[in-house]
């Protein structure tokens, strides 16, 4: 029903930002609910953002809220994570979600997502 693509992984160093991109298929994109999730080796998967179908109701981690900001742009089918003040605990891979989901508040439930994308690895070194 819809294919996530996520972009914008790397290397960096502590302190430095990344912006992560996820591409989503389909036209209803305006109707999901995005999240964004990350697994380090030996960690569970964790909801780090979501936003709503509009993208102006948030969801953020205590872990990484002041340093994230997730924002989608439906025009262009794209949901982004800015990653600001990377911390090595920051290191995992990340992974897009949608749902179709016509709620106001998103979801940080991992069993609440239906699509995911192959994830992309962000490592922060120290």
């Amino acid at each position: 029903q819809v294919q996530l693509v996520e972009s914008g992984g790397g290397l960096v160093q502590a302190g430095d930002s990344l912006r992560l991109s996820c591409a989503a298929s389909g036209r209803a994109f305006s109707s999901y609910m995005m999240g964004w999730f990350r697994q380090a080796p030996g960690k569970e998967r964790e909801c780090v953002a979501a936003l709503n179908w509009s993208g102006a109701n948030l969801y953020y981690a205590d872990s990484v809220k002041g340093r994230f900001t997730t924002s989608r742009d439906n025009a262009k089918n794209t949901v982004y994570l800015q990653m600001n003040s990377l911390k090595p605990e920051d290191t995992a891979r990340y992974y897009c979600a949608a749902a179709y989901n016509p709620a106001v508040v998103p979801d940080r439930r991992m069993e609440s997502y239906e699509y995911w994308g192959q994830g992309t690895q962000v490592t922060v070194s120290s």
